[in-house]
């Protein structure tokens, strides 16, 4: 067994795993695995710049973990960083942060890069499932990004487009600094619009409709299988693989698009951080179903941080 720490920071969420891996076997034992929003990619699509507040939430968490790590005496860590550090005119700041508090400096990968690791930490237990069928689609949707990999046991091809729920929810739904309460015909009808030409550009390089296993990743899909399932609180048991119809998808979405803020924080398995975003993100997860066709999607707890942590294993 190797004792690696895996951290993953993306546009809304600041991730760590720490675990036990065993390259032979294929296991991974969870030692620590937790989340925290700090949205570092709050005005980035607006102003191009990490704001001095998302920085500092985000160091706050990287802190935080640092003594996790040390704590459980990881022997390697990894740090990946992903859409909102990829776009900032200002993310040295950010890099000289993270190596002062962790040691290490982030990784700014690319879109590609990121969905490969995606895929390794989806599928590495659903491969060779009799009831999953082959090619997978993994979709990572994302704060500002949403990452698509077709593969079987490895990748086929990628792609990354900039669409993602903190994305989306700044460019459409947010009036004079406010999200809409709750957004309008026209503001749903242009995210939409938006939501499907991304799906374009990534059927451009991505046979989308050729897959039969859509695996659905992120937080985005997370809540909506946890408000799909009914759960009184969050329970990442439960929805590990937990396969929700397209029909309820679909459901879910309406709801929550004609929800008011209130109305969507009285989700009891609803995290804060994602109350004003997760509208645009369960849009994007149905506008994909309902592009390729999908009847289902398979959710997975397990994504990029997995992935992450296999690469250092």
């Amino acid at each position: 067994m190797t004792r690696v720490a895996a951290v993953d920071c993306g546009t809304n969420s600041i991730r760590l795993l720490v675990a036990d891996a065993d390259p032979e076997t294929g296991e991974l034992v969870d030692l620590d695995r937790r989340m925290t929003i700090v949205r570092l990619g709050q005005g980035v699509d607006r102003t191009g710049r990490l704001a001095p507040e998302a920085l500092e939430r985000t160091f706050a968490a990287c802190r935080e973990y640092a003594a996790a790590i040390k704590e459980y005496g990881a022997q390697r860590l990894r740090f990946v960083a992903t859409s909102a550090s990829r776009d900032a005119e200002n993310r040295d700041e950010f890099v000289r942060g993270v190596l002062d508090i962790l040691g290490v400096e982030p990784e700014v990968i690319t879109g590609d890069q990121e969905a490969e690791f995606s895929f390794t930490g989806a599928t590495k237990e659903l491969v060779g499932r009799a009831d999953l069928a082959k090619p997978f689609l993994v979709v990572d949707i994302g704060g500002g990004s949403t990452e698509f990999v077709v593969g079987d046991d490895r990748v086929r091809a990628a792609r990354s487009v900039d669409v993602g729920c903190v994305r989306m929810t700044e460019r459409h739904l947010v009036v004079d600094g406010k999200v809409t309460d709750p957004p309008t015909a026209g503001q749903i009808a242009a995210m939409r619009a938006d939501i499907e030409a991304a799906l374009d550009l990534a059927e451009r390089t991505v046979p989308l409709r050729e897959a039969h296993t859509l695996v659905g990743l992120a937080g985005s899909v997370t809540t909506v299988a946890a408000i799909a399932l009914g759960l009184e609180a969050y329970d990442s048991t439960k929805i590990h693989h937990a396969r929700i119809g397209v029909d309820r998808v679909r459901s879910i979405s309406d709801d929550l698009l004609e929800a008011t803020h209130a109305q969507r924080a009285a989700h009891p398995a609803m995290h804060p951080g994602r109350v004003d975003v997760i509208a645009a993100g369960a849009l994007v997860l149905l506008a994909i179903m309902e592009r390729i066709g999908a009847e289902e999607v398979v959710v997975s707890e397990h994504d990029i941080l997995d992935g992450i942590a296999w690469s250092i294993a």
